[in-house]
């Protein structure tokens, strides 16, 4: 059992890069939560330790996207869950988010993502209405790999959702006595508070 609030947040950073490298991470797929009280599981893809700087991808026409907006302001505020089943260990977190569509980060997030992933941005916008269950894609991109040349139109619907968490609320649960502490992720100051 983790007994100090400098060793909490070790073990949630540790979490996160495990979560943003290794896919099979229980941390890989958090629940994100927006000021719109919208949910939606994401993808953690990158995350930095020192700014505690969490990178998802997002389609630039979600709603999510207008409810979070650009950097203005210091962003919006965003949540995040993650559980790690077999640990037993939920992490909330809460931070600033922003989207960026044209920068050179998300210029390397897209070269870095594979043609399948980047298919994904060729269909309808998220949320789209349609008569028939769909995935949104045109009916040629069903099932198969586009070519570079074929995707020229999907990056303009890919954009990156930048979270810096500011705060994690770490809950272990235990047959002996949960254990629950607050911290500050900027300072490492924290606090136990009752589960």
């Amino acid at each position: 059992m983790l007994q100090t609030f400098a060793e909490i947040r070790d073990d949630v950073a540790n979490r996160l890069l495990d979560g943003a490298k290794n896919r099979r991470s229980a941390m890989h797929t958090p629940v994100v939560a927006t000021a719109d009280a919208d949910v939606r599981v994401m993808v953690l893809r990158a995350f930095d330790r020192v700014g505690w700087r969490l990178r998802f991808h997002t389609d630039a026409r979600s709603p999510k996207v207008g409810v979070i907006g650009a950097d203005e302001g210091g962003g919006a505020p965003v949540g995040l869950l993650f559980y790690d089943r077999e640990a037993k260990v939920q992490i909330r977190g809460k931070g600033r988010g922003r989207i960026e569509t044209d920068t050179p980060l998300v210029d390397e997030a897209w070269a870095q993502s594979t043609n399948f992933a980047r298919r994904c941005y060729l269909g309808d916008g998220p949320g789209a209405v349609s008569e028939v269950p769909t995935s949104g894609l045109p009916e040629w991109a069903e099932g198969v790999e586009p070519g570079e040349d074929q995707l020229a139109e999907a990056r303009s619907h890919f954009a990156v959702l930048l979270v810096e968490l500011e705060t994690a609320d770490w809950f272990s649960l235990a047959h002996t006595g949960h254990r629950r502490a607050q911290i500050d992720l900027a300072s490492g100051e924290g606090r136990w508070v009752t589960p």
